[in-house]
């Protein structure tokens, strides 16, 4: 049974709160964060948002979003992050580079990352991290931690910038990452495990991106789905996305699949979102 990482985001037409779903919905981040002993969340959590700016403001804790004393300040920044989007990320440290497991707790290593306009986090594992970092260019220099999610975070941004289009982007980091993977030896037997992806360049759009290899198991709540499928829920005015539903009967709640991209943007204060496949 394979533990990572959980997300939540919201891209809301007017101003709004992610309380709902973070803390008071039955499947709820906090509720997500100690489904049991043995899938509890214990590595770090991060809350971000953009509320009128389009620099998005981040707040980060290497702690247990659940634990007793924890718990007052999550809650306290959950509440406090209201704007057209909101990000929440509990981490479960992947460590592909072998490290001793206190070196991968640390606030720098807490999701989600952001750099200008940009907001980003991650679920899954990139399998060679220490081989991809010459790829990055001079973002290299930018990296602060030992997590894999940043290294695909600055792939990402290296690609944005270049092409402009996330799509094109997200395409563009994946196919490096296998390029890496084949001209290694020995390969590990994936490029990576999952790049579940959740991006946005500011307060009026936001991306996901659904992609996994190999078998993993089930949701934490959503036994009957992969554990790597996602789901979003939309109208007109906001759009919801996580690594499962929030909801214990998620009627209105779609399933965003392996290979499947999401696009929601804010156009004449109504929310418009679309799907499709990653070429």
């Amino acid at each position: 049974m394979r533990v990572m990482c959980r997300m939540f985001a919201l891209l809301g037409s007017r101003t709004a709160s992610a309380v709902p779903w973070v803390l008071d919905s039955e499947y709820s981040l906090m509720a997500q964060s100690h489904v049991s002993e043995e899938r509890a969340q214990r590595d770090g959590w991060g809350i971000g948002w953009y509320d009128r700016s389009r620099v998005p403001r981040v707040e980060k804790s290497s702690g247990w979003a659940f634990a007793p004393e924890e718990r007052p300040r999550f809650e306290q920044v959950a509440r406090a992050a209201h704007g057209p989007v909101v990000f929440a990320h509990l981490r479960h440290a992947s460590n592909p580079m072998g490290l001793p497991h206190s070196r991968l707790i640390a606030i720098e290593n807490s999701q989600p990352f952001h750099h200008g306009g940009y907001l980003f986090m991650h679920n899954g594992e990139v399998c060679l991290p220490r081989e991809v970092r010459p790829r990055l260019g001079r973002y290299e220099n930018e990296l602060r931690g030992v997590n894999d999610s940043e290294v695909l975070f600055w792939l990402l941004v290296k690609h944005v910038e270049t092409l402009g289009d996330p799509l094109a982007a997200f395409s563009a980091a994946r196919d490096e990452l296998k390029a890496v993977w084949e001209a290694h030896i020995p390969r590990p037997r994936f490029p990576y495990t999952g790049l579940n992806v959740v991006f946005s360049r500011g307060p009026n759009e936001l991306w996901a991106f659904c992609q996994w290899l190999g078998e993993h198991g089930t949701g934490l709540f959503a036994n009957g789905q992969p554990y790597y499928q996602m789901g979003y829920q939309t109208d007109t005015k906001s759009l919801l996305v996580g690594s499962e539903p929030f909801e214990a009967h998620p009627r209105d709640w779609r399933p965003l699949g392996n290979g499947e991209y999401l696009v929601a943007q804010i156009e004449h204060g109504l929310v418009g979102a679309k799907t499709g496949p990653i070429p």
